[in-house]
């Protein structure tokens, strides 16, 4: 391909990638705002407002972080660090779109009712207590059956991409070039990466895309979200699915190359949290990488801590706050794991630690 041909071929992927966010943003954002208004005010008529300890929101900032994030997502793509990813490639149908917004939409009408009647332990049963710790019997965002049915994992990833109006999965992918970087000098093919907390997939789906000869484990304590995962993975070989608490996995020791945790810490208990680091300095191999993506913290973006203070006030995250107050690097180096790097993306922090 001539130097003229190729800068001409980037040029019109560089179009449709811009096009096609464009409207992905515009059609998230459009269920945001519904599901906002449906919410309403962080603080019931009556009831004093909550007392911040933050100062106001830096929109110009904001605005200029969400953007800076699609650029640098273009870059990565541009520069070869990861593909095109799978929705701009193979776009949804207009039928599943049409099911994803009816669902979401009828679906915020019950996570808005919870919300104002602050029902935030539905899922606590005596059936479900018996299998899984308390903490995590919580209807977490307000979200309809918590972790516990496959209606609730059919209709999550819609939920997470409007909460950030699009950006979620875009914020995820800037672990890609961490994973890059930790599997540079190895063999794909007898390295072992394991998700811990992996959901429905999505993320391991973006990693499988980019290296799919790397075997991966995708570890879940809801049966439901790993039958999703089960799903939105099966076109992949060499994937593990196992059912286990992320504190106490029974996996071997030392076992992986590259362990992922993404959006979960945040919601586990300072107790938890810590046992879950233990866990994951236990199954990393001398010289793993752990790669922890979630929500930035206090500080970070000082202009954003406003945000992070009334998000669980918002959305039911209990243990949201004590997260964003965590010292990352103490925490983990407690369990001998040494902090590498860390780039924020909007919301989001990704920071790798190294076993040595």
């Amino acid at each position: 391909m001539t130097p003229l041909l190729s800068a001409v071929t980037n040029r019109a992927k560089r179009v449709v990638y811009g096009a096609s966010q464009a409207a992905r943003i515009a059609w998230y954002t459009g269920h945001y705002a519904y599901g906002r208004r449906l919410m309403g005010p962080l603080t019931e008529p009556g009831e004093a407002p909550y007392a911040e300890e933050f100062g106001s929101l830096d929109r110009v900032r904001l605005k200029t972080s969400f953007r800076d994030l699609f650029r640098e997502d273009w870059r990565n793509i541009e520069a070869g660090r990861y593909k095109l990813p799978s929705e701009m490639r193979r776009p949804p149908s207009l039928p599943t779109l049409w099911k994803r917004s009816r669902d979401y939409l009828n679906d915020a009408r019950h996570v808005a009712r919870r919300k104002h009647a602050r029902g935030h332990s539905e899922v606590y049963t005596s059936a479900q207590k018996e299998k899984f710790p308390r903490y995590y019997l919580q209807n977490f965002h307000y979200q309809t059956d918590g972790w516990m049915t496959e209606s609730s994992a059919e209709r999550y990833d819609m939920q997470v991409e409007t909460l950030f109006t699009g950006s979620a999965g875009v914020m995820r992918r800037q672990a890609l070039p961490f994973i890059g970087k930790a599997l540079a000098d190895k063999d794909l093919a007898t390295s072992a990466l394991l998700d811990l907390g992996c959901g429905t997939g999505r993320f391991l789906a973006t990693v499988k895309d980019n290296w799919p000869s790397l075997p991966v484990t995708a570890l879940d304590l809801s049966p439901a979200y790993l039958g999703k995962a089960r799903n939105t993975l099966g076109r992949w070989s060499r994937v593990n699915y196992v059912e286990a608490n992320a504190e106490d996995t029974h996996l071997p020791d030392a076992s992986f190359d590259v362990i992922t945790v993404v959006y979960l810490f945040h919601e586990l208990p300072p107790s938890a949290r810590q046992k879950v680091v233990l866990e994951i300095a236990r199954l990393l191999k001398v010289d793993g990488t752990i790669i922890l993506t979630d929500t930035i913290q206090y500080g970070d973006e000082p202009g954003f801590d406003i945000l992070l203070e009334n998000f669980p006030r918002g959305f039911h995250e209990p243990y949201y706050d004590s997260y964003c107050r965590t010292d990352l690097g103490a925490l983990f180096g407690a369990a001998g794991l040494v902090k590498v790097e860390e780039r924020l993306a909007f919301m989001t922090k990704i920071t790798s630690f190294e076993k040595k």
